[in-house]
């Protein structure tokens, strides 16, 4: 399946703490989702993911926080974006 890379980027947040987040645009949408993007967005803190967005195949769109997964309701990707930053910004890092 051809994909078009809309978004890849690393911000650095602190000395042990980054963000990388990765959009994709599918000519279809995945098993588990109702939209033509695939993404991960992720807060890595310390060597370990502690906030992450993502949709694999299957599951659909959520989050997981720490080791909690709950569905995420996916609307756009600026949306996503703006939900993801919001949570990050709620971190201690």
């Amino acid at each position: 399946m051809n994909a078009d890379l809309m978004l890849n980027e690393r911000h650095i947040i602190s000395e042990k703490a980054f963000v990388e987040m990765v959009v994709w645009h599918l000519p279809l949408p995945l098993p588990g989702s109702i939209h033509c993007f695939k993404y991960r967005l992720a807060l890595v803190v310390s060597g370990s993911c502690v906030l992450r967005y993502d949709n694999e195949a299957g599951k659909g769109d959520h989050k997981h926080t720490g080791q909690i997964e709950i569905p995420y309701d996916f609307t756009t990707p600026k949306a996503l974006l703006k939900d993801f930053w919001n949570d990050v910004d709620k971190w201690r890092y």
